[in-house]
């Protein structure tokens, strides 16, 4: 059995980590780089950064703090937030990221996941799908940090980008995001069971149990979590040791 990864993100906004709830109400956490070389120190398995800085300068900044990152980190990393092309997705690779993670660009256009994966390998793209319930039964994909609804239905579109060269999913619930009530555990169920690529489990991780269950439950590969690490709620030493009490394979 593989081992499953506990996955921190940090939101990057003009060069500093920020967290908010659902996406709004931001707040600075700290320098991305020695967080990230903390997190690396205390065990995490890897690390996602994602850009939310709009401007061309933003992106500028966030190529250059990857480019620090991979010289200070020993921990595999995936970048995104604003890649729209095959060059912008190049220059981070290029910058020293081992993964680099597209939503909008590749709802949008959909072929820019096979070109990346052509040319870099499938094992350098993972597709982030944010979405979230609508009516009942209906998961609908969002763009644009949660901004744009689209008609796009989360099993179909993670189903399409894996036949298109996606290595992994990584799926945000916009409803359990920063809430800290639980992850979406059916769903990720489901996905595990309709995919042969892995899939990161992102929004809703409150408690050792959360992250369990998503992780067992919800068949999940990777929990992704931010702010219960962030503001110290759990270390991942912490989380890891109780994990594999409950027999769960982790790397410790």
């Amino acid at each position: 059995m593989l081992a499953k990864r506990i996955i921190p993100c940090l939101d990057v906004k003009d060069g500093e980590v920020v967290k908010g709830i659902n996406f709004v109400g931001l707040r600075e956490v700290g320098d991305p780089v020695e967080m990230g070389a903390e997190y690396s120190s205390q065990g995490a398995d890897e690390l996602v950064y994602l850009d939310i800085s709009a401007s061309f300068e933003g992106r500028k900044t966030f190529t250059e703090l990857v480019s620090a990152i991979s010289e200070r980190i020993n921990i595999p990393f995936t970048v995104g937030g604003g890649i729209s092309s095959f060059g912008d997705a190049a220059r981070l690779l290029d910058a020293g990221a081992d993964k680099i993670t597209i939503n909008t660009a590749a709802v949008n256009d959909p072929s820019l996941i096979t070109h990346i994966a052509s040319h870099y390998g499938s094992q350098f793209v993972v597709v982030t799908i944010d979405a979230r319930k609508v009516g009942e039964a209906s998961w609908k994909v969002t763009t644009h940090g949660g901004k744009v609804l689209t008609d796009k239905e989360l099993y179909s579109w993670a189903k399409e980008a894996e036949d298109r060269g996606a290595g992994e999913i990584l799926f945000t619930s916009m409803d359990h995001d920063g809430e800290k009530k639980g992850y979406a555990v059916n769903e990720y169920a489901r996905l595990s069971e309709l995919l042969s690529i892995p899939v990161i489990a992102s929004g809703g991780a409150g408690s050792v149990d959360d992250i369990a269950e998503v992780l067992t439950t919800g068949k999940a590969d990777a929990a992704l979590a931010a702010s219960i690490f962030h503001f110290g709620e759990i270390k991942i030493p912490d989380l890891k040791r109780q994990l594999a009490e409950r027999e769960i394979s982790v790397r410790i």
